[in-house]
């Protein structure tokens, strides 16, 4: 397909679970549309294909973190990057989508055009730029920065002679063999990272300033329905299976938070060896769910304390000298190796220029349109998935909207469509943030997203059966639909 012989009906910028997703359902819907996926790297997968830390793994499962149209067909509910990305390969392939990635093409810059109705787009490819038109943009980039980590504030950092490594950019030829590591932080990747890490180091400490919660998960699910039911009718049942258990278990947690605590305690206590004690290193300053739960799939993290070449500290960092970490404590910690696993930077739009008629817009003084469309942005989507539940589901419901917002214009012939603050909602809608979790990557990145509201429309999402219920009959309240040209 020659993207650039006339205006696509459709442009989808990322070709990640986001970007796959919204293109299945767009072809799926309008077999009749032009569309394309651009995707700045040389590989589909997104975030799966960029991380090659050891041991990179999802951190929901995969029977609903994966498509509901292409099933995930394994036993396991937690894999790894490369079993994931080489699920997505399948999973485009299959349906036809692959042919409709054109890769090393980054956005640059996009301008809506409130004469033409059109998006007129800037693309990088190979050095060159390329001009693309397009009626609706689909940003499938999802919410962080591909291309700068967060960075941490950790004193004299500089003076250690030893290698400092984030694992957004882990250097695949990396030897940590019989060498100290001292794992800087207590999220998902670090908890991923070090079990892997102590199979080959002498010695791995994750030193964190405070503890996170961690869930143990057998990584095999195996059920007698699989030899019962058809593989279709099974697959479906066990998607819904994980998904209502995890939605309840998220609701327990904020319903009864000390009740959580307890049970996740209990769940902790049994598998730590006793050089390890619970408090402080796994006993959080805040409530379950307050941040995101990390899972370790067959209790990894904890058998890996049980070896003598993992441990845990909970401390801050005075100082890092040339061979080692000082806490506060006095302690110090010698390492070859320094991972900084602190979060990740956040970004809308993957860093490109948003403009209407050649004016900036400032995304985070915006608002965003039930989770998706920003304000006053027309023919704009932003696929943010949930922090509470797997990114798909979210995203899922935001292409299904999409794709009924997408009939409604064409029935009402409208060329465009945009979210306008109603009435005295400009003066009356308070801002609250967009994610509803209090990590420190997503409180220090609050400036650089559009804002939720507290009322209305504008308020985030977080109930995926709301969510799609809103997506195939919600009142489109707040969307104001151009006047489609009048033929002669």
């Amino acid at each position: 397909m020659d993207f650039n012989s006339e205006p696509l009906d459709v442009l989808i910028v990322g070709a990640g679970i986001s970007g796959i997703n919204a293109a299945y359902r767009v072809q799926s819907q309008f077999p009749n549309y032009r569309y394309a996926i651009i995707e700045a790297r040389d590989t589909l997968g997104g975030t799966w294909d960029l991380f090659k830390y050891p041991g990179i793994r999802s951190d929901s499962d995969l029977f609903t973190f994966g498509f509901s149209w292409f099933p995930w067909d394994r036993s396991n509910p937690i894999a790894e990057g490369p079993s994931i990305v080489s699920y997505l390969h399948r999973a485009t392939a299959k349906h036809g989508i692959d042919q409709h990635i054109r890769y090393q093409h980054r956005l640059l810059g996009a301008d809506w055009s409130s004469d033409e109705q059109l998006w007129s787009l800037t693309v990088d490819h190979n050095g060159q730029s390329r001009p693309l038109t397009a009626r609706f943009l689909i940003f499938g980039t999802g919410y962080y920065d591909y291309t700068q980590p967060l960075q941490a504030d950790i004193p004299n950092l500089s003076r250690f002679t030893g290698d400092v490594i984030h694992p957004q950019f882990w250097p695949e030829d990396l030897d940590y063999s019989d060498k100290n590591i001292v794992l800087i932080g207590s999220g998902a990747t670090a908890i991923t990272l070090l079990p892997k890490l102590a199979e080959k180091a002498a010695r791995v400490t994750m030193l964190q300033r405070s503890p996170t919660y961690i869930l143990s998960l057998p990584n095999r699910n195996k059920s007698w329905l699989s030899y019962v039911l058809p593989s279709v009718v099974f697959r479906r049942f066990q998607r819904l299976n994980w998904f209502i258990s995890s939605w309840l278990f998220y609701c327990f947690c904020q319903a009864f938070p000390g009740a959580a605590r307890f049970l996740l305690r209990l769940s902790v206590t049994r598998q730590l060896p006793d050089s390890v004690p619970f408090s402080p290193h796994f006993e959080p300053r805040y409530n379950p769910w307050d941040q995101r739960l990390c899972v370790c799939p067959d209790g990894d993290f904890f058998r890996s304390l049980h070896t003598g070449h993992a441990d845990v500290k909970t401390d801050t960092i005075r100082n890092v000298t040339e061979t080692g970490v000082e806490l506060s404590s006095g302690e110090t910690l010698p390492a070859d190796l320094i991972v900084t696993a602190t979060g990740l930077r956040l970004q809308i739009a993957g860093g490109a220029s948003v403009t209407v008629d050649g004016i900036p817009v400032h995304l985070p003084d915006k608002y965003l349109w039930h989770g998706m469309m920003v304000q006053d942005l027309p023919n704009a989507a932003f696929v943010i998935g949930y922090t509470n539940a797997s990114w798909t589901l979210g995203a899922d419901a935001t292409a299904l909207f999409l794709c009924r917002l997408l009939g409604e214009m064409d029935r009402r012939s409208a060329p465009s469509a945009v979210p306008r603050l109603q009435g005295d909602e400009a003066t009356t809608v308070q801002p609250r943030r967009l994610l509803n979790l209090n990590s420190t990557y997503v409180t220090r990145a609050a400036g650089s997203l559009p804002k939720a509201g507290d009322r209305g429309p504008w308020m985030p999402r977080g109930n995926y059966l709301q969510d799609v219920w809103f997506a195939q009959h919600g009142e489109l309240t707040g969307l104001e639909f151009a006047e489609g040209k009048k033929e002669q």
